[in-house]
């Protein structure tokens, strides 16, 4: 059980924050396929050197046994202790730009009181624009551009950038709370759900985190480089392409994943976007990969790594 206390704490080095930024989320957890989320936090924390303005309690939202804290051994004693982090930050992109970026874990308790906390946040700085992003495996190929699908209140962004517009019923996530509750109180909100190719969910796919930056990028016009994810992201398409072309059974997925891709998009009447293009699967498709996504992890599994 959580302990109680303060939900979070402010830093008392924090410095004036403009009011009429926007907000963008990014919490790992229970759906992370690529790693799309876990790799923008680092991104986003290692790169921009973001400021903290309030820092949630961990005793308080984090379940420990289920995302267990980094310690390092050397030698013959431990050293740098580091726990997740859940953070609301002021940050600026590459031009310069002011923006708030609630980044870090998924609480495992108190979702009620977390979110209520994020709309106070939200009033008291002015939010202007609310965007998160989280990711999902889908029988897509890697071949082509990672395809979304936007919720939310903006509809100019889900016209122009959801590929695939589903009507079914999936497990919730704090962000999808989160969106809820932002939209009930009139806030221009979007959810980014970015559709990954099934086979790569399990590994770090550099390009989950870049569609998920380019994203960001169409929802607020921050502008994020991600340099060193490009350059690994070609690397890891040499070695995927590799991969593929030695195995016959590989190469015949990849192959009915591309013909099904680019059937649907000739036939498509919905506007292609310029940076987001994806398969279309049936509701009954989802719901069978998100049930063998969420069979094939073990017990404890939401996201070891914590953030």
């Amino acid at each position: 059980m959580p302990l109680s206390g303060p939900l979070f704490e402010r830093s008392a080095s924090a410095p004036p924050v403009p009011r009429g930024l926007p907000l963008i989320i990014a919490l790992t957890g229970f759906t992370d396929a690529g790693s799309a989320v876990s790799r923008t936090v680092e991104y986003l924390r290692d790169d921009l050197a973001p400021i903290p303005l309030v820092v949630y309690t961990n005793d308080v939202l984090l379940d420990y046994r289920a995302r267990r804290p980094v310690i390092s051994f050397d030698q013959d004693h431990l050293t740098d202790y580091r726990p997740p982090r859940l953070e609301l930050s002021l940050a600026h992109d590459a031009l310069g730009q002011a923006f708030l970026m609630l980044t870090g874990y998924e609480p495992d308790f108190g979702w009620d009181a977390f979110a209520a906390s994020v709309l106070a946040f939200v009033e008291e700085y002015q939010v202007v624009t609310v965007t998160w992003v989280h990711a999902i495996p889908m029988p897509v190929p890697h071949t082509r551009p990672i395809g979304t699908t936007v919720s939310g209140t903006r509809s100019e962004l889900t016209e122009a950038h959801s590929v695939w517009k589903p009507q079914t019923q999936v497990p919730s996530t704090a962000g999808h709370l989160l969106e809820y509750r932002l939209a009930e109180a009139g806030v221009p909100v979007a959810g980014f759900v970015l559709l990954v190719p099934h086979y790569l969910g399990d590994t770090e796919y550099p390009a989950a985190a870049l569609a998920a930056l380019d994203s960001l990028t169409v929802a607020t016009g921050l502008v994020f480089t991600g340099e060193e994810l490009r350059d690994e992201n070609r690397e890891y398409l040499t070695k995927v392409d590799d991969q593929v072309s030695g195995s016959e059974e590989l190469s015949r997925m990849v192959e009915g994943l591309e013909e099904r891709y680019d059937a649907y998009m000739a036939g498509s009447t919905q506007a292609t976007p310029m940076i987001h293009t994806g398969d279309l699967p049936s509701a009954d498709e989802l719901a069978a990969e998100l049930e063998r996504f969420l069979a094939t992890r073990p017990s404890g599994e939401d996201d070891k790594r914590g953030a």
